[in-house]
Order: C-alpha cells, then sequence, then structure tokens
C-alpha cells in the first residue's frame, strides 16, 4: 500500500495565527488540492494528522472543526482528490497527551489502523514538530516551505534525513506522480 501523512495547516490549507474559526476562512494552499488529487490517482491513501489546539481551547467546537474539514473534503474531491482518514489531536501543549505532535500517537494510530509500517511513508508538515514526530516512528521527514515551513527551515535543527520542498505539488512531483 502506498501511503502518505500530510499536516493540514501549512501544508493543504492556510493556517492563522488565531486559529481558522469558521468554514469560511479555510483557503486552500494553492496547487495543494492539485496534488492531492495526483497521489490519490496514482494510489495513494492520503491520510491527515493534524494538531488542533483550538478545539482544546474552546475557539471551536466539534460541529465547527466537522465543518472546516467537510469543507477541504469537498474542495479536495472538486479537484479530482480524496483523503481517506483524518487523524487529529485536540488538546493543547498543557495536556500532556501523547497525540499531539511531536508525540507519536497519531502516527501510532495510523499504523494501526492500516497495518502498515511507516518505514517509506512520506509525512509532510511545515513545522519542526510534524519532522520530529515522522522521524520518531521512523517515517520520512519532509519539510514543505508553505505556512511555517520558512521559518522552520531557518531555524535548523531537523531531523537527520528530512526532505524539502517548496511545496506540496513538488513534493508530487518528487514522487513521479501525473496530472490529472
Amino acid at each position: 500500500m502506498k501511503l502518505i501523512i500530510l499536516d493540514q495547516n501549512g501544508v493543504i490549507n492556510y493556517g492563522s495565527e488565531t486559529y481558522i474559526r469558521a468554514p469560511g476562512e479555510w483557503k486552500s494552499i494553492p496547487g495543494s488540492l492539485q496534488a492531492i488529487a495526483r497521489l490519490t490517482h496514482a494510489g495513494y491513501r492520503v491520510v491527515t494528522a493534524t494538531n488542533q489546539s483550538g478545539i482544546g481551547r474552546g475557539l471551536l467546537d466539534m460541529t465547527t472543526f466537522n465543518a472546516i474539514n467537510d469543507r477541504m473534503l469537498r474542495a479536495v474531491q472538486q479537484e479530482g482528490g480524496r483523503i481517506d482518514s483524518l487523524f487529529f489531536c485536540p488538546h493543547t501543549q498543557h495536556d500532556k497527551c501523547s497525540c499531539r505532535k511531536p508525540g507519536i500517537g497519531m502516527f501510532k494510530e495510523i499504523r494501526q489502523r492500516y497495518g502498515i509500517e511507516l518505514s517509506h511513508v512520506l509525512a509532510v508538515g511545515d513545522s519542526l514538530r510534524d519532522l520530529q514526530a515522522a522521524a520518531k516512528v521512523g517515517a520520512i521527514p519532509v519539510l514543505v516551505l508553505t505556512g511555517k515551513g520558512q521559518v522552520t527551515l531557518a531555524e535548523g535543527n531537523l531531523p537527520a534525513g528530512t526532505q524539502i520542498y517548496p511545496d506540496l505539488s513538488a513534493v508530487a512531483d518528487s514522487l513521479e506522480v501525473e496530472a490529472v
């Protein structure tokens, strides 16, 4: 099985310092939806693993979070792609949970649900904690320079073997995924 793990904010869509709190605030990064469609058509199972502390902070409820994700899923589908599963951590960093990246709880759940070792799986993110979680489970950490990616690159300390690409479309290109 071909599987790829994507962070959401900063990889698929623009993030916000004040959190995305309504479906209308969700905006895709140019080329990301088409990249997901290309990955889908090339036989990849696309899943997301995302920290969503806005839920734990009370900035949005599950109904709103689901509506935001529904908007994303519809946008991906309109481009001919599919996201198979959404994994998320609703906790804040103060909750000390195991699922919040750089913790590996979401990655362990992905490994269990799909019955796949992650050693050949790309895990794409724009922050150091995304890359650290990937490295801890043996996945291939991939930094995109969208979202917070430029800052993450400038700060350094990337896990060994981190691949760096300008955006999700370039990641799809590297996998020789053809346009749909």
